[in-house]
């Protein structure tokens, strides 16, 4: 009874991680390996399925597969934080004063834009900067360092054109 459980939860979590990151793949243009990872999903799928079907008869079948989904939720989504597909944008608005600012993230290998915008108190800086995901932890504690203060919006772009960051990707410079 314990193997069955524990059989149940395991597919399950294999099954509904797979599926996440899956998901996730295809929302970011990877299908060919999103397409790969499916066969190896539904193989899975239709194993614990079928275990859960054939025993229907003891609820504590149904309740091992409800658990085994929400721990494959949760480890999918742990999975995909730890690859940090991608790219993400930060709009980083400061007092205009701290022009200095651009050229020490710039300094740091980023590709910065800035420029003086009006705000409800007078005259800031705004600066865009593009960067690998799975940067965004050390590029966000760049930003506070150097501005406490910082309005910081940051967002994944669905597609890019040019720039600073594509023309550096295969110098190993970020």
């Amino acid at each position: 009874m314990l193997t069955m459980l524990m059989t149940i939860i395991i597919i399950n979590i294999v099954y509904v991680s797979l599926f996440t990151l899956r998901v996730i793949l295809v929302i970011k243009g990877y299908t060919v390996v999103a397409s790969i990872l499916s066969m190896g999903e539904v193989f899975i799928y239709l194993m614990g399925l079928t275990i859960v079907l054939d025993n229907l008869d003891k609820p504590i079948n149904i309740a091992a597969y409800c658990l085994g989904w929400g721990m494959g939720v949760f480890l999918g989504s742990k999975i995909e934080s730890r690859l940090a597909l991608g790219y993400i944008v930060f709009d980083v608005v400061v007092d205009s004063l701290e022009i200095e600012i651009p050229m020490k993230i710039r300094a740091q290998g980023y590709g910065v834009t800035s420029w003086v915008a009006d705000g409800k108190d007078g005259q800031r800086l705004v600066i865009k900067v593009l960067a690998k995901r799975h940067y965004e932890k050390k590029l966000r504690d760049l930003v506070l360092s150097l501005a406490p203060k910082a309005f910081i919006i940051s967002y994944e772009p669905t597609k890019l054109n040019g720039g600073f960051l594509l023309k550096n990707l295969n110098t190993g410079r970020m």
